[in-house]
Protein backbone atom coordinates (compact mmCIF):
# COMPACT_ATOMS: atom_id res chain seq x y z
CA UNK A 1 0.00 0.00 0.00
CA UNK A 2 1.15 3.40 -1.12
CA UNK A 3 1.78 5.97 1.85
CA UNK A 4 0.22 9.14 1.21
CA UNK A 5 0.98 12.18 3.57
CA UNK A 6 -1.33 15.39 3.33
CA UNK A 7 -0.99 18.96 4.47
CA UNK A 8 -3.60 21.76 4.56
CA UNK A 9 -2.77 24.76 2.93
CA UNK A 10 -4.95 27.80 3.13
CA UNK A 11 -4.93 29.83 -0.56
CA UNK A 12 -6.72 32.81 -1.71
CA UNK A 13 -9.28 30.44 -3.47
CA UNK A 14 -9.87 28.07 0.15
CA UNK A 15 -8.47 26.12 2.20
CA UNK A 16 -6.71 23.09 0.35
CA UNK A 17 -6.05 19.51 1.07
CA UNK A 18 -2.10 18.90 -0.86
CA UNK A 19 -1.37 14.77 -0.65
CA UNK A 20 1.90 13.39 -1.86
CA UNK A 21 2.89 9.77 -2.09
CA UNK A 22 6.85 9.22 -1.95
CA UNK A 23 6.60 9.72 -5.84
CA UNK A 24 5.00 12.86 -6.09
CA UNK A 25 2.20 15.10 -5.38
CA UNK A 26 -1.08 12.87 -5.58
CA UNK A 27 -3.79 15.02 -5.42
CA UNK A 28 -5.19 18.90 -4.65
CA UNK A 29 -8.40 18.31 -3.21
CA UNK A 30 -10.60 21.33 -2.73
CA UNK A 31 -12.79 22.74 0.62
CA UNK A 32 -15.78 19.81 0.30
CA UNK A 33 -14.70 17.85 -2.29
CA UNK A 34 -15.20 14.35 -2.14
CA UNK A 35 -11.61 12.12 -1.98
CA UNK A 36 -13.56 9.37 -4.73
CA UNK A 37 -13.17 12.31 -7.46
CA UNK A 38 -8.98 12.42 -7.17
CA UNK A 39 -9.36 8.84 -7.16
CA UNK A 40 -8.29 8.56 -3.37
CA UNK A 41 -11.63 6.75 -2.30
CA UNK A 42 -10.74 4.41 0.66
CA UNK A 43 -7.30 5.67 1.18
CA UNK A 44 -5.99 6.99 4.50
CA UNK A 45 -3.98 10.26 4.44
CA UNK A 46 -1.88 10.99 7.17
CA UNK A 47 -0.76 14.33 7.84
CA UNK A 48 2.43 15.44 8.20
CA UNK A 49 5.35 16.68 6.80
CA UNK A 50 7.06 16.03 3.14
CA UNK A 51 9.51 17.40 0.91
CA UNK A 52 6.92 17.23 -2.05
CA UNK A 53 4.19 19.00 0.10
CA UNK A 54 7.13 21.99 0.94
CA UNK A 55 7.78 22.17 -2.45
CA UNK A 56 3.47 22.29 -3.47
CA UNK A 57 3.65 24.99 -1.04
CA UNK A 58 6.27 27.18 -2.19
CA UNK A 59 4.91 27.06 -5.62
CA UNK A 60 1.35 27.45 -4.86
CA UNK A 61 2.48 30.18 -2.56
CA UNK A 62 4.55 31.74 -5.95
CA UNK A 63 1.53 31.24 -8.09
CA UNK A 64 -0.96 33.27 -5.74
CA UNK A 65 1.62 36.11 -5.46
CA UNK A 66 1.58 36.26 -9.19
CA UNK A 67 5.37 35.11 -9.38
CA UNK A 68 5.13 31.74 -10.63
CA UNK A 69 2.59 30.70 -14.17
CA UNK A 70 3.61 27.30 -13.89
CA UNK A 71 4.96 24.39 -11.88
CA UNK A 72 7.61 22.02 -11.97
CA UNK A 73 6.83 19.54 -9.03
CA UNK A 74 7.32 15.84 -9.65
CA UNK A 75 3.62 14.18 -9.69
CA UNK A 76 2.02 10.82 -9.38
CA UNK A 77 -0.63 10.75 -11.42
CA UNK A 78 -2.68 7.80 -11.21
CA UNK A 79 -5.68 7.26 -14.09
CA UNK A 80 -6.18 5.40 -17.53
CA UNK A 81 -3.37 6.17 -19.82
CA UNK A 82 -6.14 8.26 -21.66
CA UNK A 83 -6.37 10.69 -18.17
CA UNK A 84 -3.43 10.92 -18.08
CA UNK A 85 -2.29 12.28 -21.24
CA UNK A 86 -5.07 14.95 -20.96
CA UNK A 87 -4.01 16.00 -17.54
CA UNK A 88 -0.33 16.54 -19.04
CA UNK A 89 -1.88 18.43 -21.72
CA UNK A 90 -3.37 20.69 -19.35
CA UNK A 91 0.36 21.58 -18.49
CA UNK A 92 0.71 23.04 -22.07
CA UNK A 93 -2.29 25.89 -21.83
CA UNK A 94 -0.40 28.89 -21.28
CA UNK A 95 -0.75 30.59 -18.25
CA UNK A 96 -3.52 33.21 -18.63
CA UNK A 97 -5.23 31.86 -21.61
CA UNK A 98 -8.35 29.12 -21.97
CA UNK A 99 -8.98 26.53 -24.21
CA UNK A 100 -11.86 24.64 -25.25
CA UNK A 101 -12.68 21.01 -24.47
CA UNK A 102 -12.85 20.28 -27.93
CA UNK A 103 -9.17 22.21 -28.89
CA UNK A 104 -8.09 19.86 -26.00
CA UNK A 105 -9.16 16.99 -27.98
CA UNK A 106 -7.66 17.76 -30.91
CA UNK A 107 -4.63 18.68 -29.47
CA UNK A 108 -4.53 15.17 -27.98
CA UNK A 109 -5.31 13.87 -31.51
CA UNK A 110 -8.67 12.59 -30.79
CA UNK A 111 -10.99 15.21 -32.12
CA UNK A 112 -13.82 13.54 -31.50
CA UNK A 113 -12.93 13.16 -27.50
CA UNK A 114 -13.97 16.35 -26.57
CA UNK A 115 -16.53 14.11 -23.93
CA UNK A 116 -14.02 11.73 -22.60
CA UNK A 117 -11.53 14.97 -22.27
CA UNK A 118 -14.06 16.59 -20.17
CA UNK A 119 -14.51 13.45 -18.88
CA UNK A 120 -10.65 12.92 -17.61
CA UNK A 121 -10.68 17.10 -16.92
CA UNK A 122 -13.34 16.59 -14.36
CA UNK A 123 -11.06 13.40 -12.65
CA UNK A 124 -7.80 15.85 -12.75
CA UNK A 125 -6.54 14.86 -9.23
CA UNK A 126 -3.71 17.95 -9.43
CA UNK A 127 -6.17 21.44 -9.91
CA UNK A 128 -4.11 24.36 -10.55
CA UNK A 129 -0.78 22.00 -10.82
CA UNK A 130 -2.48 21.15 -13.84
CA UNK A 131 -4.64 24.24 -15.04
CA UNK A 132 -8.20 22.71 -16.09
CA UNK A 133 -9.37 25.37 -14.91
CA UNK A 134 -8.19 26.80 -18.26
CA UNK A 135 -10.44 24.94 -20.00
CA UNK A 136 -13.88 26.05 -20.88
CA UNK A 137 -16.83 25.34 -23.46
CA UNK A 138 -16.21 26.01 -27.07
CA UNK A 139 -18.67 28.96 -26.69
CA UNK A 140 -16.35 30.57 -23.55
CA UNK A 141 -18.86 29.15 -21.16
CA UNK A 142 -17.12 28.31 -17.87
CA UNK A 143 -18.66 24.55 -17.25
CA UNK A 144 -17.44 22.16 -14.13
CA UNK A 145 -14.47 22.50 -12.11
CA UNK A 146 -13.47 20.38 -9.09
CA UNK A 147 -13.50 24.13 -6.93
CA UNK A 148 -16.52 25.27 -8.21
CA UNK A 149 -17.18 27.54 -11.23
CA UNK A 150 -17.03 30.37 -9.53
CA UNK A 151 -13.28 29.51 -8.09
CA UNK A 152 -13.09 28.57 -11.82
CA UNK A 153 -13.32 32.56 -12.48
CA UNK A 154 -11.30 33.43 -10.11
CA UNK A 155 -8.58 31.78 -10.96
CA UNK A 156 -9.06 32.80 -14.26
CA UNK A 157 -9.48 36.44 -13.13
CA UNK A 158 -6.03 36.07 -11.27
CA UNK A 159 -4.67 34.76 -13.85
CA UNK A 160 -5.58 37.70 -16.11
CA UNK A 161 -4.55 40.36 -14.01
CA UNK A 162 -1.32 38.97 -13.36
CA UNK A 163 -0.66 39.10 -17.17
CA UNK A 164 -2.14 42.67 -17.23
CA UNK A 165 -0.07 43.57 -13.96
CA UNK A 166 3.38 42.50 -16.00
CA UNK A 167 2.42 44.47 -19.12
CA UNK A 168 1.03 41.60 -21.07
CA UNK A 169 -2.31 42.87 -23.15
CA UNK A 170 -4.97 40.41 -23.72
CA UNK A 171 -5.58 39.59 -26.99
CA UNK A 172 -9.43 38.86 -27.41
CA UNK A 173 -10.56 36.82 -23.96
CA UNK A 174 -7.14 35.47 -23.32
CA UNK A 175 -4.37 36.93 -22.39
CA UNK A 176 -1.48 35.47 -23.83
CA UNK A 177 1.65 34.70 -20.87
CA UNK A 178 4.48 31.96 -21.31
CA UNK A 179 7.53 31.48 -19.21
CA UNK A 180 8.19 30.13 -16.07
CA UNK A 181 7.65 33.13 -13.99
CA UNK A 182 5.67 36.19 -14.33
CA UNK A 183 8.57 38.76 -12.55
CA UNK A 184 11.38 39.73 -14.59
Amino acid sequence: MTRLTSTLYRSPAGTLTLVASESGLRAVIWPGEQADRVGLAGTTLTPGEAPILSAATIQLDAYFAGARTSFDLPLDLQGTPFQQDAWRALAEIPFGETRSYAQQAARLGRPRAFRAVGAANGRNPVSIVLPCHRVVGSDGSLTGFGGGVETKRWLLEHERAVAQRYGVVPSGSPVALGGESAVP
